[in-house]
């Protein structure tokens, strides 16, 4: 598993580990694709078809989890040592950034009186911090408890997609991005955040529209998202968690190359020395 080496700053931190939240659209204000551009009509099938949806979980599991089975991650629960507590789920909820607070707050919504639920005083309390206190070995257990609930399940796709998923697709389709720059916004946002510094989504967008225009702007889809994988690699190399980019050079940039905007399998990448594949 490489989450202890390749996990990463989601939401920006500063002097505390939780800062304000920002929201894509804020993130990109200042360099916002043009009026109208929410209308564009991007071609092909979005990343929001369920299938190429598996797809791109699939691409961030060989990254996240070097497995392809993502679903195997509902019940993942580890402190890797990264000053944010524990780190948990299919995409990494953490108890001292407030992600995972919202996520047991959203799953006792939807199922009162659940195994997590009594455990909402704890992360409030935690949360900004990397503590364990009122949590440790007991909440543990009771994560993989829920995990095999599928009320819980969909409580994690359902803060996966409101948090990083649907912010990224909407402003993919709005810069004029097809399924593979939709892809590269939303692996960008699971690792970085959505903030506007430079190290974060909004940011790398901000560097990488100084270099090339959108499609939704007139420009060229693939001069774009190179100028958006470049931007991304210089941030990753700002630290030394994300030094290592190959989930960037030979994964994204190698479906880039081919030209392959729609995403479409056969896709054969690797990331981190190891090899994957999804035939279809």
């Amino acid at each position: 598993m490489h989450r202890q080496q390749h996990r990463i700053v989601r939401m920006a931190l500063a002097a505390l580990l939780v800062a304000a939240p920002a929201t894509v659209a804020a993130a990109g204000a200042a360099h916002a694709a043009p009026a109208g551009a929410a209308a564009v009509q991007v071609k092909g099938i979005g990343l929001d078809d369920p299938h190429k949806k598996d797809i791109a979980m699939q691409l961030v599991s060989s990254a996240e989890n070097s497995s392809l089975d993502w679903k195997a991650q509902y019940k993942y629960i580890e402190d890797i040592g990264d000053g944010r507590g524990y780190t948990a789920g299919i995409i990494g909820f953490c108890s001292g950034t407030g992600d995972m607070l919202d996520l047991v707050q959203h799953y006792t919504d939807l199922k009162s009186g659940n195994v997590l639920a009594k455990y909402l005083p704890a992360l409030r309390k935690v949360n900004g911090s990397d503590s364990h206190s009122g949590l440790g070995a007991t909440f543990e257990k009771d994560w993989a408890t829920a995990a095999k609930d599928s009320v819980f399940q969909q409580a994690q796709n359902d803060e996966r997609d409101r948090v990083y998923f649907n912010p990224a697709v909407k402003q993919a389709k709005a810069d004029g991005l097809r399924a593979l720059g939709q892809f590269a916004y939303y692996d960008a946002i699971v690792m970085h955040g959505d903030g506007s510094d430079p190290t974060s989504f909004g940011g790398i967008r901000k560097a990488a529209l100084k270099k090339a225009r959108t499609p939704a702007q007139g420009g060229d889809e693939a001069t774009y998202l190179k100028a958006f994988l470049d931007a991304r690699r210089a941030a990753m190399k700002t630290e030394e968690a994300h030094s290592d980019t190959t989930r960037v050079d030979t994964e994204q940039l190698v479906f880039l190359n081919a030209k392959n905007f729609d995403l479409n399998p056969p896709l054969k990448w690797k990331v981190y020395g190891d090899s994957y594949a999804i035939n279809s």
